[in-house]
């Protein structure tokens, strides 16, 4: 009896077993069917697209740079030789009053009336000028980054006075000169620089050589003004550029009032998108203005000279903020702000020593007696034909 018993739970045990391991495959075998149904016939699932976010603000850039100018560089013997120590040339203290107004401008700019020749080819006098290279360095100290070389001096001392000069104003960094080249290659060639974001140009010509040529087919060592010419220079650069700052060495010696001839350049520069115009040669300061948005200075006179009477030792410091703004692609170029001061060439008379540029705003009766009274005699021809040029008052 026993033994039938223990066989017969032992049968029991194996068919539950059995039973489950059944149970559990049909269920796996069910559930896997059910997913693949409902895997097969389930609704695909639709993918959400983030909607684009369009910004609709306007985009606006804005820059700005700021330029000022100074007449001619008229280096007289009683200059040079002030500035010679008996070993070098020091024209740095001449600058002194001038460099600290100077320190907040982005762009410096000066006429370089007289030829930078060197000693090694004699210094000399008017009327065949010939001045040391110390006195580019003194400019250069002082901030000046433009130098305007086209005047009817350049070819003071022929080729080769053109050639040292422009050997050592290569030989500077960050100096950007424009009327004298080496060749035509280097006359032709489209220069485009960049301040703050604002990219301009500068030409420079003059309208005099008194009578001295440039040699045959090296035309390019004085730049002299030809409308067909200057048209073909300003064309090929006007759409790649913000700004273009033409130089023009111009209109009639000792003479404040504006020329016919500097009047019918102006508007043909202005009409061809010249921006900034800076007029030299009369030596004494002549009016500001504006024809359209082009800024017409007719002469900033002298800035440092040895010549004969007041006018002709006063010019003009001119400053203009140029202010760029792209706005959806579109660019405008402003000129803000402008405004100008007097400047005057103080030196010791009887021994023709000490000479110092000084801002009228700096001066004392016993530094120029009636300084007042020249002051708002030449304040009234510079603004002559524009009243909105900011001058200080002397009070």
């Amino acid at each position: 009896m026993m033994k039938k018993e223990v066989r017969y739970k032992k049968k029991r045990r194996l068919t539950w077993l059995g039973c489950l391991v059944v149970a559990l495959t049909l269920g796996l075998v069910l559930g896997a069917s059910f997913g693949l149904y409902s895997y097969l016939n389930k609704e695909p699932v639709k993918e959400e697209k983030e909607e684009p976010i369009i910004d609709d603000t306007p985009q606006k850039e804005e820059m700005s740079a700021s330029l000022v100018m100074v007449g001619d560089a008229l280096i007289h013997s009683a200059i040079y030789e002030d500035a010679y120590d008996g070993t070098s040339y020091d024209f740095k203290p001449m600058l002194r009053e001038i460099k600290p107004l100077l320190k907040d401008y982005d762009l410096k700019y000066y006429n370089q009336e007289t030829i930078l020749g060197g000693v090694e080819l004699g210094l000399s006098n008017y009327p065949r000028f010939n001045s040391p290279y110390e006195v580019g360095d003194a400019f250069i100290d002082a901030g000046f980054n433009l130098v305007s070389l086209a005047t009817n001096h350049t070819m003071d001392k022929g080729e080769t006075g053109v050639i040292n000069s422009l050997n050592y104003w290569n030989s500077k960094d960050n100096v950007y000169t424009a009327g004298s080249y080496l060749s035509k290659e280097d006359r032709d060639k489209v220069i485009i620089k960049e301040i703050n974001g604002i990219t301009y140009t500068f030409f420079s010509y003059t309208t005099w050589t008194n009578g001295l040529e440039t040699p045959l087919g090296k035309e390019y060592l004085n730049n002299v003004y030809d409308p067909v010419k200057v048209k073909e220079d300003i064309e090929k650069v006007r759409d790649q550029v913000d700004v273009v700052i033409v130089a023009m060495h111009w209109g009639t010696e000792y003479s404040t009032t504006v020329s016919s001839t500097q009047q019918k350049i102006a508007n043909y520069l202005a009409s061809l998108g010249v921006d900034i115009i800076i007029g030299s040669h009369p030596h004494v300061v002549e009016p500001i203005a504006f024809i359209g948005k082009t800024m017409v200075i007719y002469s900033l006179g002298n800035f440092i000279s040895d010549q004969v009477g007041v006018e002709r030792l006063t010019g003009l410091m001119v400053g203009i903020d140029i202010h760029k703004t792209v706005e959806n692609g579109v660019t405008t170029i402003e000129l803000k702000n402008p405004r100008a001061n007097l400047l005057y060439t103080h030196s010791l008379y009887a021994k023709k020593r000490n000479f110092v540029v000084y801002p009228y705003t700096s001066l004392t009766d016993d530094l120029l007696p009636n300084y007042k009274d020249y002051y708002e005699r030449y304040k009234q021809i510079v603004l002559s034909l524009d009243q909105t040029i900011e001058m200080p008052s002397l009070g």
